[in-house]
């Protein structure tokens, strides 16, 4: 009775202000007002104030120098860095060498047994026509160095991103402790930390190998701690009952349970390595993508494209044997004899590829595609480049987005103060979320400013927003017909393949050629790079829309298009905003890659750090790259409020 009473006498709120949101707008307009002047009367101006910045580049380059005067000398890298390389250096070396002496007989008939076994006869065949197709392009021993420097990197990052998961899996505490680790690995743009690496480590294959551990790490941790807490309670609490210590539970339930997780998270750690094939090359990694580093450098996109080809070839027949793997996890299939079987067969025709002598790929046999395909880049960069009628040529299009899109995005934000852009992205983070997410975004931007490098991220800023709104567009856009279409679907998928796992260096050789440089076609490789996953989740939400609802609009007569806005998009809602943080995500991380084709702003700064060996340079822009990710984060992906205890 008491409840009921001071429930009735509480003041009833106005109508605007019940909504949440409105409530939150209010708050943050009445300390806007307490602290605005505040701001404005210590720090005129509307860029960030130098009073706040700090400058952290004597202290980095300190420990440069320390680095380099102690690396050959101190203990720290005689008996732990040291040894670290060489266990690297020797199982790298192991793995090529025991790929040579198999033959391309005997690796391509073993990959097409193992995907015989695991897959079925349709992927075994496409196996071995990708091993195949890689010799008859030159590359079989690029190949091969390739595969032997991502056997040690995918099975190291496996390793160290199952023991994380394990510990954020079974800890709350370490859940929320790595949480933020994870992200900053994740978000962190590859060439901020080769130079630290390069710096301990020397150019070569142990930086390479490092540097690929900490790219391809963090999916394998964060879904085998969503695999381990997501196992069924009924079944812990059964195994539990039959008195089982807490290492049986783990062994014999939690981690059978999460099986379907470690191999996505297997397949995943796979891509990312696979994806960071091109730019370990810029330290010396070798292989495929030093070929692809050395093409962009002489713009040669045949031999480029010669390169690349291998990489995707290899990275989608390893996503669908391990994609397969994961489907096919606990169903009835063949007698593990079939292993036996297929490991012997593979067995005699090594051996009979040795005795016919068939090791080396003969250079007979190999197809050279760069003349043709320079050839007709030629054609399109004199035929497409400019004068197109009406249309205008792929210039014409890329000076016009600078001039009305990037220019104008950059400039306004540029202009507003800075005060003005921390509420900003107060307000945006505390619709979608929480006041924590809000915090979070907003310390992450005051970060950038604290750094000094207050109006570069706002450069990168815009190009971000430039291209995510593209992305967006023809994102949803293909997502929907998708969606409604199995044909359609099905004709898509190898082509959405070959776009997510084609390295992101390729990308820029031919959209130089057709774009030119500048940040236009940086923007442009980012939407080709970022526009994969955005189809994928968009189709994939659309495509779990519960059916009931959709038969219930049909039998009220609504038309397709009213299903589609009215039904499946709200009730999507949630995959559409994980679309869009991927998207922000991924446009990211190629719009820093843009700084090398004249994109400037951080992605400049961080190459130029790394070409120069400047620690503070090339970390200072990395860092304000992990501050603007972790921004964009917040502001896109909604935060769900923990329900108060008792309630």
């Amino acid at each position: 009775m008491a409840t009921v009473t001071a429930t009735a006498a509480r003041p009833a709120l106005p109508g605007a202000l019940r909504r949440p949101a409105a409530r939150k707008l209010l708050v943050l307009a009445l300390a806007a007002a307490v602290l605005v002047p505040v701001a404005v009367t210590q720090w005129g101006g509307t860029s960030w104030p130098g009073a706040l910045t700090v400058d952290v580049s004597e202290p980095l380059g300190r420990a440069s120098d320390w680095i380099i005067d102690n690396r050959d000398s101190h203990p720290l890298f005689l008996y732990f860095f040291g040894h670290v390389s060489n266990v690297v250096v020797i199982a790298v070396r192991a793995v090529y060498l025991a790929l040579l002496a198999v033959g391309w007989a005997g690796v391509t008939a073993i990959g097409a047994l193992v995907a015989w076994r695991v897959a079925g006869v349709k992927l075994a065949v496409g196996t071995a026509a990708a091993f195949l197709a890689c010799g008859l392009l030159g590359m079989w021993v690029p190949t091969m160095q390739t595969l032997a420097l991502m056997v040690v990197a995918v099975l190291a990052s496996v390793a160290v991103g199952a023991l994380l998961g394990l510990a954020a899996g079974l800890s709350d505490r370490m859940d929320r402790v790595l949480r933020p680790v994870l992200d900053t690995m994740q978000v962190l743009p590859a060439f901020a930390y080769l130079l630290p690496v390069v710096l301990v480590f020397g150019i070569g294959v142990p930086a390479a190998v490092l540097a690929t551990v900490v790219y391809a790490a963090p999916p394998m941790a964060r879904l085998t701690a969503l695999g381990l807490r997501g196992a069924d309670k009924e079944v812990l609490e059964a195994v539990e009952s039959l008195g089982t210590t807490a290492r049986q539970r783990l062994l014999t339930a939690r981690v059978p349970l999460a099986r379907k997780e470690l191999l996505l998270g297997v397949n995943q750690t796979i891509m990312m390595a696979l994806s960071m094939a091109v730019i370990a090359s810029v330290i010396g990694a070798g292989g495929l993508g030093d070929r692809v580093y050395q093409a962009l450098a002489s713009v040669d996109v045949g031999a480029a494209l010669a390169a690349g080809i291998p990489i995707v070839l290899l990275a989608v027949v390893l996503d669908r044997v391990t994609g397969a793997a994961g489907e096919r996890l606990g169903e009835s299939g063949k007698s593990p004899v079939t292993w036996l079987y297929a490991l012997a067969a593979a067995a005699v025709v090594a051996a009979a590829g040795r005795i016919a002598g068939f090791l080396e790929w003969p250079d007979a046999w190999e197809v050279d595609i760069a003349e043709s395909v320079n050839r007709a880049v030629d054609w399109m960069t004199a035929h497409l480049y400019s004068g197109v009628p009406v249309v205008g040529g792929t210039g014409d299009w890329a000076a016009h987005f600078t001039s009305w899109i990037l220019n104008p995005l950059r400039d306004g934000l540029q202009w507003l103060p800075w005060w003005s852009v921390l509420l900003i992205v107060a307000a945006l983070a505390w619709l979608i979320g929480t006041w924590r997410t809000a915090l979070t975004a907003v310390l992450a931007m005051a970060a950038i400013g604290v750094l000094g490098v207050w109006n570069p991220s706002l450069d990168t800023l815009s190009q971000v927003l430039a291209a995510v709104a593209v992305t967006l567009v023809i994102g949803f856009a293909t997502g929907i017909a998708a969606a409604r279409s199995d044909r359609f679907e099905r004709a898509l998928r190898p082509v959405l393949d070959v776009f997510q796992t084609m390295p992101q260096f390729v990308y820029l050789i031919p959209v130089v050629a057709l774009f030119g440089v500048g940040r236009a076609p940086a923007a442009a490789a980012a939407v080709v790079y970022a526009l994969p996953a955005v189809v994928r989740i968009t189709a994939q939400g659309l495509r779990q829309v519960d059916p009931a609802a959709l038969e219930s609009a049909r039998s009220l007569g609504a038309t397709s298009g009213q299903q589609l806005r009215q039904v499946q998009l709200p009730l999507a809602r949630r995959s559409l905003l994980l679309a869009v943080n991927q998207g922000v995500v991924l446009v990211l991380a190629v719009v820093i890659i843009g700084g090398l084709v004249g994109g400037g702003a951080l992605g400049y700064q961080v190459v130029f750090g790394l070409a120069q060996g400047d620690l503070a340079t090339g970390l200072v822009a990395g860092a304000a790259i992990v501050c603007l990710g972790l921004m964009l984060d917040r502001v896109t992906q909604p935060t769900e409020r923990r329900p108060r205890k008792g309630a």
